[in-house]
């Protein structure tokens, strides 16, 4: 059926789409409630200890890359033999790394929506839009700097002439209109858990991109890749910074809301993707993204553990019986699920995987 209404489904790296089993349905964990401590927590913290532990992972604009450090200068009287130079390199670049430079690309550029997020938490809101509180001060800032991430790929991509940038731009807009739901709402511990676990994923997939485009010989686009997966870890340093600090304030309520976010599954902010055409894209980019190696399901299971190492969660204790099911939960349960999962997974992949146009590429099939 043609679809004629805007795209109302929910990077970057792909969202891992487990099967529950018949142990995992029975498993619930709540949402934690919004109870007054937490709040007046974060609040705590978005004075001296943000400034001294948040904003020293802000680069000062002067001191930052920009989009073009990287692109052919238009001012430059070689301006076209540069782009002639860049269009024969990547002749070499597949379809299929296209698009997933495409749909990192649109998760970038996303940035209404993402700041949106960032001020929802109560307690953590810039209440006027230019407030000087610490963490106004970050999310602004954050803000700024991913921006630059969505523009330079852009830019790449328009200039290298192997992409529909019509059918791009219409994707963007259709997810900048359809937002996304994390479901972190307005709780102030469950945004930065989110988060540390999504800077991580598209750094991870940033990387691997540009290894890729390296084997291919475009170290440009090497060197893009490779500068933004730099960017991406610093802001996940400074968000998993603040999470283990909520971990060390209030173990319990942290523990509880890491279980949650855990349960319910990290979903990427492009899964609402929609092109005008295939209401599936973005689990079809996520297919293409698996299969050459930019972002799997052991990406997914790897960053679960490396957090709950980082968060020292296994060495929790005093905990509530909450609490306690719910380090269970994050520390035992969940990965033995997802390394069983993940068996299956790869049998699946060993199958050949069928080809789907990709109107961002002109409507050919990879």
């Amino acid at each position: 059926m043609k679809r004629t209404f805007p795209c109302t489904k929910f990077s970057m790296a792909a969202t891992i789409a487990y099967p529950k089993s018949k142990e995992a349905s029975k498993l619930v964990i709540r949402k934690p409630c919004l109870a007054p401590e937490k709040i007046e927590i974060f609040k705590s913290l978005d004075d001296y200890w943000s400034e001294k532990n948040l904003l020293i992972h802000l680069k000062p604009v002067e001191k930052c890359w920009q989009p073009q450090d990287f692109l052919p200068d238009p001012a430059s009287d070689g301006f076209i033999e540069q782009i002639k130079e860049m269009r024969e390199i990547v002749k070499e670049i597949p379809d299929e790394y296209f698009v997933v430079l495409v749909g990192d690309m649109i998760t970038e550029e996303v940035l209404p929506t993402y700041q949106t997020m960032a001020n929802r938490p109560e307690g953590a809101q810039d209440e006027t839009g230019a407030s000087l509180t610490p963490w106004s001060i970050w999310t602004r800032s954050w803000t700024a700097e991913e921006n630059r991430h969505g523009d330079l790929l852009n830019k790449y991509l328009y200039l290298s002439g192997r992409v529909d940038m019509g059918q791009v731009e219409k994707t963007v807009q259709y997810l900048i209109g359809s937002g996304m739901d994390t479901g972190t709402g307005k709780d102030p511990y469950l945004f930065p858990i989110y988060t540390s676990f999504q800077e991580r994923a598209t750094a991870i997939s940033h990387g691997n991109m540009g290894r890729l485009a390296k084997e291919k010989g475009d170290l440009k686009l090497s060197q893009i890749c490779g500068t933004i997966a730099a960017d991406e870890k610093r802001h996940e340093t400074a968000y998993s910074k603040l999470v283990g600090k909520l971990f060390e304030l209030d173990p319990n309520g942290t523990v509880q809301a890491f279980a949650y976010m855990m349960w319910r599954k990290i979903t990427m902010p492009g899964e609402l993707m929609y092109d005008g055409h295939d209401n599936n894209l973005f689990m079809h980019f996520s297919a293409v993204a698996g299969s050459v190696g930019v972002y799997t399901f052991s990406d997914y299971i790897d960053i679960l553990d490396v957090l709950v190492e980082k968060w020292k969660v296994r060495d929790l204790t005093g905990l509530s019986a909450e609490g306690q099911e719910a380090q269970e939960f994050v520390c035992d349960h969940l990965p033995r699920r997802l390394r069983r999962l993940e068996e299956r997974a790869e049998k699946r992949a060993n199958k050949k995987r069928q080809t789907i146009p990709f109107s961002w590429i002109f409507n050919r099939a990879v």
